[in-house]
């Protein structure tokens, strides 16, 4: 069983997410990431893309080494941004040759420098439906749970999530700090019509000063109560690290009380604080 929505419909799913490493030494870093993590038995991997298409090569080869050497089931992010059509449709079809089966369909970052690359697709309905046409892919998108940082009000941010949803076989959020903007977002889905299962991306602080340039370009929000609980030890790294796993555990498990279907976790190709996470939950022992 190597496709999402059958491990969903089996879940809950445990799974972790990883970017491809631009130098050796990287590489050494997350080869001994995956060998840690293999212990908790995950349920998948996923592999980032970088902005503007960067890592279009790296990514595809991540994937399919991840589950060629692993056995672990292992998604590629894929994303309009900087790409023609044909090239989109021959990586999909480079990735079905591979025996790839998982696809996050996403809009996309421009590139960092700012440089203007378009692409022939926009949004990322627009992606699932061309990944459709080679077909015998499982397809997630992506999910806000306070809301896309470029809507421009909630209803209609719900609204265009419901939409990709119905298209899609399941989600995965961006990561949030409170239980209750996931459970408003799957309520308020829900009342659209929406059933597909929608993963919470958890983010465990490892490191407050990178969390919150992360949480400001992605428009989550990182709540004075939360960041609060960092204060005291803001010059302690080790302390710093175990009051996010804590609360990182803390939030993982209330949101599978609350009946989410999994838990996937931004591990920033290190196994520490994924393992820590998973112990503290029970899971994979």
């Amino acid at each position: 069983m190597t496709r999402i929505d059958a491990l969903l419909a089996a879940g809950p799913t445990f799974s972790f997410e990883v970017f491809p490493p631009k130098t050796p030494e990287g590489r050494e870093q997350l080869d001994l990431a995956l060998d840690e993590l293999a212990v908790v038995n995950p349920s998948f991997v996923s592999v980032t893309y970088g902005a503007g298409g960067s890592t279009r090569d790296l990514t595809r080869d991540l994937v399919i080494d991840i589950q060629s050497r692993t056995g672990i089931p292992s998604m590629a992010h894929l994303t309009c941004v900087a790409h023609r059509r044909d090239e989109l449709l021959e990586l999909v079809e480079d990735y079905r040759r591979a025996g790839i089966e998982n696809l996050l369909a996403l809009g996309g970052d421009p590139p960092a420098d700012g440089s203007d690359v378009p692409g022939e697709l926009t949004y990322a309905n627009e992606l699932v439906s061309l990944v459709a046409e080679v077909g015998g892919f499982c397809v997630g998108v992506a999910a806000q749970p306070e809301l896309h940082p470029r809507s421009t009000d909630r209803a209609s941010d719900r609204r265009h999530l419901a939409d990709k949803l119905a298209m899609a076989d399941f989600a995965v959020t961006q990561f949030f700090f409170e239980v209750e903007h996931y459970l408003s977002m799957v309520d308020e889905l829900t009342a659209l019509g929406v059933d597909k299962p929608v993963i919470p991306g958890i983010m465990p602080v490892t490191n407050l000063a990178a969390v919150d340039r992360m949480a400001a370009m992605s428009g989550a929000a990182f709540p004075a109560h939360v960041h609060a609980r960092f204060e005291p030890f803001a010059d302690d790294p080790e302390a710093v690290r175990r009051i996010g796993i804590e609360l990182a555990s803390e939030l993982s498990a209330a949101l599978l009380a609350a009946g989410a279907p999994g838990l996937h976790v931004y591990s920033l190709n290190r196994s520490a604080a994924t393992a820590a996470i998973h112990a503290n939950l029970g899971i994979g022992r």
